[in-house]
Formats: structure tokens, C-alpha cells, sequence
């Protein structure tokens, strides 16, 4: 049986590909959760047209990410926190705290938009991805500062 892939499956191909697999596989797994659709011509037309639409949404995302990298290039936010002996901070900071900042300055951006590999635990200034879209991020600078 032919199938068009609606997303990437591991070890059969990926998304918009014409494949073949078993009957079952593609009845009892790829159908019910929306992996796969029959390959005849009237999926193949739909397949298309949402491509098509998908195709035009990510260019408008992404050249709206591509306005926003520019305004962020520039941007710097303070983070205030208590400090022990030794200037250890109590607690971390976390790209929650980053986010409210950022919001608290006009721009719209969301924790998971903040790319932290572990929380920071110390002063200093520290340079921090936002990714605004998968292609596209945008470096900021965060001061961690005695209150």
C-alpha cells in the first residue's frame, strides 16, 4: 500500500514522501495517529494546497523573527538577586526569570523561547540565545546583579 507521510517517521522516511508499507502497519499505526494519508490523487492535491499554506505561514513567521533578531540585538536586561556570603546567589536564575524581563521591557517572549543550558548561579554578565524561530536566534545580554 502507498502512503504520503504527513510528518518524519524514523526508518520509514520523511514528511510529503510517497512510501510503501504493509496494509496493517498503515491501518493499525500511521492512519489513527495522523501520520499518513492514503496515496491516491485527491491527498495528493490536499497535500499539496497545505504544503503550500504551511510554506507561506513559515516565511511570514520568519520574516517576523528576522525583525524581532534585529530589535533584540541590542537589548540588555538587569536581573536583580539576593546574595550570600561570597556573592552566591540564593537560587538560580532561570529563563522564567529572563522571560519576565524581557516581557516587563515590550518584547514578547515566552521561557522556552530562552535557550539556557543550565541555570545561572553566579554575577556576571552573561550572553544568552533567544530563538525566535529554528532558523533564527538572537543573542542578548543578562547582567546578574547584587539587589
Amino acid at each position: 500500500m502507498e502512503v504520503i507521510l504527513l510528518n518524519t517517521v524514523p526508518s520509514l522516511g520523511e514528511r510529503g514522501e510517497t512510501v510503501k508499507v504493509k496494509p496493517g502497519y498503515a491501518r493499525n499505526f500511521l492512519f489513527p495517529r495522523k501520520l499518513a494519508l492514503p496515496a491516491n490523487e485527491s491527498n495528493r492535491r490536499v497535500f499539496k494546497e497545505e504544503e503550500r499554506v504551511l510554506a507561506k505561514r513559515d516565511e511570514l513567521e520568519k520574516n517576523t523573527a528576522q525583525q524581532d533578531a534585529a530589535k533584540l540585538k541590542d537589548v540588555s536586561c538587569t536581573i536583580p538577586v539576593q546574595v550570600g556570603e561570597e556573592d552566591r546567589l540564593y537560587g538560580s536564575v532561570t529563563a522564567n526569570d529572563i522571560s519576565k524581563v524581557l516581557k516587563d521591557q515590550g518584547f514578547d517572549i515566552d521561557k522556552k523561547q530562552v535557550v539556557l543550558e543550565e541555570p545561572i548561579k553566579q554575577l556576571g554578565v552573561y550572553t544568552i540565545d533567544v530563538k525566535l524561530h529554528r532558523d533564527i536566534s538572537a543573542p542578548i545580554k543578562v547582567w546578574v546583579v547584587k539587589e
